[in-house]
Order: structure tokens, then C-alpha cells, then sequence
């Protein structure tokens, strides 16, 4: 008999691991044993050498990955003493694998963090390479069980396809059985069957029949039992516990009557049970690949970055369209999208998505920068030397540093199935006592037991979130919204209080009236304040960079630093420019109303650009949708000169606050969440990443330019900002759908239930009607979400 592993109760099948008189089908298992048993992490080391375990492994195998060729080939980002690498081990097989690699950072001080992606069978993990060798941690990785594997498919980082015929095998072998097992008990559906010959031999037929019944029963099954298994040691149960219950019904019922010649059993109704459970199964996985919600940059990036053609001309193209050896331009506060060499300005690089630690690093001509990093000081001329890596920029996004509070929908999905679980074996216990002492009827009563552990399942509850929520996203997203995950589809449905910014916001960068006030600026002027804005990403920066009337000469920007809600310090030909608001460059004159940006030459202040704002198309339509189920407020870092209008703009109920600074932005938000509202901020991500971090949904405005915000739980298309009342609705109609799904999960499993503890349900039947039930949510969540979404947009796309 093959042997099992303590922990997690899987077969072992390669080489085994003892310790303490126990057989472990891997280190992870051994190592989650030893920790739970002893209950403290820090010991770990000791504790392998108990089990014979070396803890350096063989430290000349991997002395190849020290070569900078090599290195440089394999890691995702290697800056200022921290690295990533992403490496691919094979044996990761269970949760005690994937719990024992994220816990790395507690057994080595020198690992940052670690997080394992399971179905790539990879492990991304940090570093500290300053005073760590990438080889140290493969043969780290090895010593524990966990061997990377690395070769010339890895290093160029190249997605093997990862098919598990397992499932297809086990498949193959059931219906083998069934349509066997099913012919051989034929002869006894015959009524009145007088056939010498076939009586002769039934005994034969009922050995047959329990013999093919065997491999699937063994193999076929296998699965559920290791999932009931690993969910009693840590007394839970699971979904799969029932159906462990039922299998095992019908095959000792099976056994025993084909045994005292009583019948042929259930052996033909038992494969053609697993046969349909695991056909099912199968449909669950093509169905969750097929609508894979996994996402690339092209779903959440809706803006642009600026390309430099070969003849120096500029022009916005999507980062999708990016490839090696593009030229590009990258502005103060916008993110690298990929592995690039620096061309020409001075960058000061903030790798805080990557690492999580704040500090510049200084990057000299012709040095890489790695994607992620944002250029904190002028604009940079970058080539692009590797492909935008989708997987690295989605993770950026989903960093720990940035996730929010987690899925309510998501815990009531788990304590419903669970309570479910609790409450059919209570039916099934209770319909299987009244079958066999009050109707005395044994036979029936497994009938009854075993359909009813089948038929009772919560799978389709299981989908109905998932779904749902993934067709809602997939559907925002062709409509220019790009959320996070589907956490955000839920909270904005719970979101009661929409917050806005002005400028970039409701305004327009490109369409401001502009005038300027004050000592006439000379050609030369014109062109250093030109070359400091063009460095800048804020709305009025970008604004003002397009109105000024003379050549882009690209001079020489020094000394660049742009204090985010006050203004641009810079020296350009030796003068020194201070541009933004009238504190920043220390205006005395008389205050001043309209929105305005102040312009000082070597500490003289020469004068300013006043802006007329012109508002987004249909912002008054919007904000009156909005109005209707919201609250609403404004924060705006601009004067109060354009209150009136704003007054006239929203209702008379909206807060309008004004010379908001962006920790004011951030306080303001705190202090509504204290008073119990949900809060959606709506801004642009350069001045309002800490109000967006803060709220329950971050919304950041892009329009032309790099506006990836880690902090922002969605991106916006600035064209579509008057869609927003759309988008809030279609996700209220996402939650309605999923508690339809749940209703009509109920309602199934009550119809299905009614029938079998009445005793008018086959399990055979029961097991079609599971994964029939999987397809009926799968088949309504898309038709309602579809349906939806038209209806919802159809007026948008009208206009």
C-alpha cells in the first residue's frame, strides 16, 4: 500500500522525508508539522539537523547564477542592496509549500519577503544582495526541498504551459469503468431474465464489476479524499466531505451485497457518480481558464507614454505598444513601464513600489533603471531594452503595502458553505435513520444517503462571486474603468460618499484659458520656463507647457525639485526659476482670487498666468446622477475664486473646500470614514496618492500621461470621468446578481434535496445534476452581467 504523508495526507510518490517517526511527502509538510508541534519558527535550523537535513546545501551547483551575464538574465530588479528574483520550483504541491516558502522572511533574516504564485508553480522573493548571494539563496531554497529550477526557458523568462493531464487521466479511467461496470450489470435489469448462461456467470460479472470499480474508487477519488483528509486534521469541514462520505456508501454497500449474492451492488451507479463529478470538475477548470481574470497591463493601463521617433518627434502610443529599443520620455512622478538604459537627464529614482523603502538613487547616462521605478526630478530621455513585463507591473499593483480590507462577500461565500456543509450531514444522518428504522428499508437508505451527500453541494454558491464579479470588471474595463480586483466591484457598490478634485479632475488639461499678468517675459525666458514645465505632470504644468507660444529647445534643467501641492524649483542657463503658488515663490502682493500660477527669476517675482478653467462635457449631468444616492464633496488646492460658479455646478448640499493641501486632502477623508460614510475619492494620482491610499476606493484620473498609481484601486480614463454614476450603478447591479446566483444555488439544492430525501433520486442522477447546477450559475451570472452592462452604457457610448 503506498504510503501517505502525516501532514497533509497526500500519496507519497518520489522520495520521502522522516522525522520523528513520521513519513512526510515533503519538506513543507515536515517543516508546518515541526512548527505546529513546537510552535516556534526560530527553531528551525536545529530542527533539520535533527532530521539530517543540511541546511547549505551543495554550495558549488549554483555558483553560476553569481555571473553578472547570468544574474543580470534571471533577476526581475536588482537596486541599492535589494533584488528580486523569481524562480521556478517544480515540487510545490500543497499549502504547506506555499505556507512554509511566504514564511521565509522568519527563517532567513536575509530574505525581505517571499510570495509564492501557485498554479506557475513560482516564487518571487526580496532580498537583501548587498551581503547575499543569488546562488546562497538557491542553495538555501535547495537545503529546505525547494530546488529552483533554472535554465535557459527561465532566464529568458519565457511562460512554460503548465497542463496537468491528471485530471483527464483520472476521466479516461472512470468512464472506462462506468461504461464496463454498466454492461456487465445489464443482465440484471432484465426483468424476468431466464438466460441459463448469465445466471450461470453473474458471480463472474459482480467480481468483474468490483475490479473495475477498484482503480476508481482508489485513483479516480483520490483527490476528494485528500481534500476531506487535510480539512479534518485542522477540524474543519470542507465541500469535498460529504461526497468522501457518500462514495465510500455506495462502495461497502456495493461490496456487501455483491459479496452475499444479495445484488450487483451500486458499482455501476458509483462510477458513473465519480465519472460525472470529475467531468464536472472539468468544466470548472476550462470555464475559470477561459474567463481568467488574471489580468495584463493592457486592462488597467489606459494611458499612454511619450515616444520619441527618429526624428525627434514626440507622440503618445500605449505602453502595450512599447518595444525594445524605443525611445521614451519620462516625466518627474511617472513610472518606468520597463527595463530601460538611461539616455540623457539627470534621474533620481524612487523604487518605493518596488521595495517598499523611500530613498533617490542617483542613475548616471547610459545605466539601467528597472521597470517600476519612478523618476523623482526632470524629465529623462529612457531606451527601452526588454518588453513590458505584464506580470511584474500587475504585481507592483497588487503590493501588500497598497491592499485594503478584504472581500465581505468573499467571508459570507465561506461561512455560508460552511455552515452548509454542517447542515446536510445533519439531513443526511436524520433521512438516512428514518429510511432504516421506520421504512426498513437498507437498501433505499443508502439510495437516499448518497444523493443527497451529492446532489447538496454548494459549488455553484462557490461561483457565483468569482463569476460575477470578473464579467463586471471585464466589463468596466472595456468601458475605460480599470479596477484592481474584484474587492473593488464590491466596495464601490457600499460607496456613499463621492469626494472630487478640481484641477485635472473635473477640469481639462489641455483646454484652460490662460492669460498672463505681470513684466513681460523675453524669448529666452520663455524658453528656460518652457523647458522647467515640461519636466512637470500636473494639470497646470502640462496646461501651460502647451500655451506657451516658442520652440521646446530642450535646454539643460538642473537642481529640478517639484514640491507636490506648491510648485518647481529648477536653474536652467544659470538662472534659478521658482514656478507655483504665490506662498511658494513668496508673492506680497495683494491676494488673488483666480486660480493662477506665479513665475520668479532669481528671487524677483515677474508675474503670473491666470487660468480660466474649462470644466469636462456633462460634468453638471454627472454630478447630478450623483447627487441623487451620494454625497458629495469638493477639495480643491486652488483659491475659492471660482466658488460661485462651483455653487452652481453641484447641489446645494456638496461641501466645497478650497486651499486643500494633500495631507488636508487625506485628514478630510479620515474624518468622514470616523463618521461611518464610505468614501470614493476621485482625483489625479501626482497630488492626491495619499487621499486615494486612504479611501475606501481610490479612483486616479489619467488622460494622456503615465499616471500609474499603486496607491489608486482603479485607473479612469479622463474622457469617460462622466461615466462615473454608470459605474457605480452597473456595480450595485453586480452585487444584486450575486445574490440571485446565491438564490437560485438555494433553490437547487432545495428542489434537488426534496427529491432525494423523499427516495426519488439515483445518485447517478445526482452526480449530472451537480456540475448541471455549476453550468445553470456559470451560464446566468454571464447573461445578467452581459445584459447589464449594455443597458447601463448604451446611453454613455450614445454620447
Amino acid at each position: 500500500m503506498d504510503k501517505k504523508c502525516f501532514h497533509c495526507g497526500q500519496e507519497i510518490v518520489s522520495e520521502e522525508v522522516n522525522f520523528d517517526d513520521k513519513v512526510f511527502c515533503c519538506n513543507g509538510c515536515k517543516t508546518v508539522y515541526e512548527i505546529l508541534s513546537q510552535n516556534h519558527l526560530n527553531n528551525f535550523y536545529e530542527l533539520n539537523k535533527q532530521a539530517g537535513i543540511k541546511p547549505d546545501g551543495d554550495k558549488n551547483y549554483f555558483e553560476f547564477l553569481d555571473t553578472p551575464e547570468i544574474f543580470n538574465k534571471i533577476i526581475d530588479y536588482s537596486e541599492d542592496g535589494t533584488t528580486l528574483v523569481t524562480l521556478k520550483i517544480p515540487v510545490i504541491h500543497c499549502t504547506s509549500c506555499v505556507w512554509l516558502l511566504e514564511s521565509l522572511k522568519n527563517i532567513n533574516s536575509k530574505i525581505l519577503y517571499s510570495t509564492v504564485h501557485f498554479t506557475n508553480k513560482t516564487v518571487q522573493i526580496a532580498y537583501k544582495s548587498s551581503t547575499y548571494k543569488l546562488s546562497e539563496l538557491a542553495n538555501f531554497l535547495s537545503s529546505l526541498g525547494y530546488k529552483p529550477i533554472i535554465n535557459l526557458e527561465t532566464a529568458e523568462k519565457k511562460k512554460p504551459e503548465n497542463v496537468d493531464r491528471t485530471l483527464i487521466i483520472k476521466i479516461g479511467i472512470a468512464g472506462f469503468a462506468f461504461g464496463n461496470v454498466m454492461l456487465l450489470a445489464f443482465p440484471e435489469f432484465l426483468e424476468g431474465n431466464k438466460d441459463v448462461w448469465l445466471k450461470q456467470y453473474n458471480q463472474l460479472f459482480r467480481v468483474l464489476m468490483f475490479l473495475l470499480s477498484l482503480p476508481v474508487v482508489l485513483y479516480c477519488a483520490s483527490d476528494y479524499y485528500k481534500s476531506a483528509w487535510s480539512a479534518l486534521r485542522y477540524k474543519r469541514l470542507n465541500l469535498d466531505m460529504p461526497i468522501v462520505i457518500g462514495i465510500f456508501a455506495l462502495f461497502f454497500r456495493s461490496c456487501y451485497e455483491a459479496y452475499w449474492g444479495i445484488s450487483n451492488g451500486y458499482f455501476d451507479s458509483l462510477c458513473g457518480l465519480l465519472f460525472f463529478m470529475l467531468l464536472g470538475k472539468f468544466f470548472q477548470q476550462r470555464t475559470y481558464k477561459s474567463l481568467a481574470f488574471d489580468r495584463d497591463y493592457k486592462s488597467f493601463y489606459p494611458i499612454a507614454v511619450t515616444k520619441i521617433d527618429p526624428d525627434n518627434q514626440q507622440k503618445n502610443i500605449l505602453i502595450s505598444k512599447l518595444k525594445i529599443g524605443d525611445r521614451i520620455l519620462i516625466r518627474n512622478g511617472e513610472i518606468i513601464p520597463a527595463d530601460a538604459i538611461l539616455i540623457k537627464g539627470e534621474a533620481f529614482i524612487d523604487n518605493s513600489f518596488i521595495t517598499g523603502e523611500s530613498h533617490l538613487i542617483e542613475k548616471k547616462s547610459g545605466q539601467k533603471i528597472f521597470a517600476g521605478g519612478k523618476q523623482r526630478g526632470t524629465m529623462l530621455e529612457l531606451e527601452i531594452i526588454k518588453e513590458v513585463n505584464q506580470s511584474y507591473l500587475t504585481r507592483l499593483w497588487n503590493n501588500e503595502a497598497f491592499k485594503k480590507e478584504n472581500s465581505i462577500l468573499d467571508t459570507i461565500t465561506n461561512s455560508v458553505s460552511k455552515y452548509f456543509v454542517f447542515v446536510i450531514l445533519i439531513i443526511t444522518l436524520i433521512s438516512g435513520c428514518y429510511w432504516y428504522f421506520i421504512e426498513k428499508n437498507t437498501s433505499q437508505m443508502y439510495q437516499v444517503i448518497t444523493a443527497i451527500l451529492i446532489v447538496a453541494c454548494p459549488c455553484a454558491l462557490a461561483l457565483s462571486v468569482p463569476f460575477t464579479l470578473g464579467n463586471i470588471m471585464r466589463i468596466l474595463g472595456r468601458n475605460k474603468f480599470y479596477v484592481k480586483d474584484s474587492t473593488t466591484v464590491e466596495k464601490m457598490s457600499k460607496v456613499n460618499h463621492i469626494v472630487f478634485d478640481k484641477t485635472g479632475t473635473l477640469t481639462m488639461n489641455k483646454a484652460n484659458h490662460i492669460a498672463y499678468e505681470g513684466k513681460p517675459l523675453t524669448v529666452a525666458e520663455l524658453e528656460e520656463l518652457k523647458a522647467i514645465l515640461k519636466n512637470s505632470n500636473h494639470p497646470l504644468s502640462r496646461s501651460l507647457y502647451e500655451y506657451l507660444d516658442c520652440p521646446d529647445k530642450s535646454l539643460l534643467v538642473r537642481n529640478y525639485k517639484e514640491i507636490i501641492g506648491k510648485g518647481i524649483g529648477a536653474n536652467v542657463n544659470g538662472n534659478t526659476y521658482k514656478i507655483g503658488s504665490s506662498s511658494f515663490v513668496k508673492y506680497k502682493g495683494e491676494p488673488i482670487q483666480e486660480t493662477s500660477v506665479f513665475i520668479s527669476i532669481n528671487g524677483e517675482n515677474i508675474g503670473r498666468y491666470i487660468f480660466k478653467n474649462q470644466y469636462r462635457k456633462y460634468v453638471p449631468e454627472v454630478v447630478k446622477k450623483i447627487s441623487l444616492k451620494n454625497k458629495i464633496s469638493l477639495l480643491s488646492g486652488d483659491n475659492n475664486s471660482e466658488e460661485e460658479f462651483l455653487k452652481q455646478l453641484f447641489p446645494t448640499s456638496t461641501i466645497l473646500k478650497f486651499n486643500q493641501s494633500p495631507q488636508d486632502k487625506l485628514e478630510y477623508i479620515e474624518k468622514l470614514q470616523k463618521k461611518g460614510d464610505l468614501v470614493m475619492m476621485v482625483g489625479d494620482g501626482l497630488n492626491d496618492a495619499g487621499a486615494l491610499k486612504q479611501s475606501n476606493v481610490g479612483v486616479a484620473i489619467a488622460d494622456d500621461i503615465n499616471s500609474f498609481t499603486p496607491s489608486s484601486d482603479a485607473i479612469l480614463d479622463g474622457s469617460r470621468i462622466t461615466s462615473l454614476s454608470s459605474y457605480l450603478k452597473i456595480s450595485k447591479i453586480a452585487i444584486r446578481i450575486v445574490y440571485i446566483c446565491f438564490m437560485i444555488s438555494f433553490f437547487y439544492n432545495i428542489i434537488g434535496l426534496s427529491f432525494a430525501v423523499s427516495g426519488r433520486l439515483k445518485p447517478l442522477v445526482a452526480a449530472i445534476l451537480m456540475p448541471v447546477s455549476s453550468i445553470t450559475i456559470v451560464f446566468i451570472s454571464t447573461i445578467l452581467t452581459q445584459i447589464s452592462g449594455y443597458i447601463v452604457f448604451k446611453k454613455d457610448l450614445k454620447s
